[in-house]
């Protein structure tokens, strides 16, 4: 285990190395206050550019080896991305436990803040730029995506929600594109409560919901299979699923195309 957890952050260190390190600040949206001066990380690919954007919304463990892992895999696409630390700026390492201390109606603010700091780059492509997130991350794609806040004046296209926690009370205005793909076996972000938020929208044509049949949490993640802590002290497994997960990156990929064209 001490030698897996070292080999991960000296992968999280390269990534790191080879980003841009970058800071702006959070925006007051809607119900979302601004937040601390947020610091994030810049992937990039070759040349001048400009280039059409991403933002990554990480998990509630904060930006990681799996943050690094998307970055490299959507510059490879053709995408500059910036992955914003909400975590790290508000004093916590991982929300997983507390899910309170950092919440995603939270972090919009900060998407507001890196739309803008987007705007001010001559290497993006202005007025369409997208956001994937996982888990914590895909909820705060799921809460941007929300008429509410009006991202789309901020130049906000569409977004990929990964194994989202969905709220079928409170996240029925969805108003962008939004790829929402999650595992029927997920005991942390239970499908069904998407299917339940889906049947609820007012606009269901904007979101495209696919659920795989066999996929646990975090079904993307190469990673061992392995049970981690999560609120109220449950515990949640976290599986890759080599069916669901080749499956998803294609139709991400394939939804980027279409929304950032």
């Amino acid at each position: 285990m001490i030698r897996a957890l070292a080999i991960a952050l000296l992968v999280l260190l390269a990534g790191n190395a080879a980003a841009q390190s970058v800071s702006f600040p959070s925006v007051a949206v809607g119900s979302s206050a601004a937040g601390p001066e947020i610091k994030g990380w810049i992937y990039k690919p070759s040349g001048p550019g400009p280039f059409r954007a991403i933002i990554l919304a990480h998990t509630c463990g904060g930006t990681s080896p799996h943050t690094d892992i998307w970055g490299k895999l959507l510059v490879s696409w053709g995408y500059l991305v910036l992955a914003p630390d909400s975590v790290g700026p508000r004093g916590e390492k991982a929300v997983c436990t507390k899910p309170g201390a950092v919440t995603p109606n939270m972090r919009i603010a900060d998407i507001a803040g890196a739309l803008d700091y987007l705007a001010t780059r001559p290497d993006v492509i202005k007025g369409k730029i997208g956001i994937i997130g996982h888990s914590h991350g895909g909820s705060t794609v799921i809460r941007a995506a929300q008429k509410s806040f009006d991202l789309a004046r901020r130049g906000l296209a569409g977004g990929v929600a990964y194994y989202p926690g969905c709220n079928p009370a409170f996240d029925t205005g969805i108003d962008l594109p939004v790829l929402l793909l999650a595992g029927d076996k997920d005991d942390w972000t239970p499908a069904d409560r998407c299917r339940q938020m889906v049947a609820g929208l007012a606009k269901p044509a904007l979101v495209e919901a696919v659920y795989y049949p066999s996929a646990y949490h975090s079904f993307d993640n190469k990673a061992p299979d392995r049970s981690v802590p999560g609120a109220g002290g449950k515990t949640h497994r976290l599986v890759y699923d080599s069916v669901g997960a080749p499956d998803a990156e294609a139709r991400t990929r394939a939804f980027f195309v279409k929304v950032l064209q």
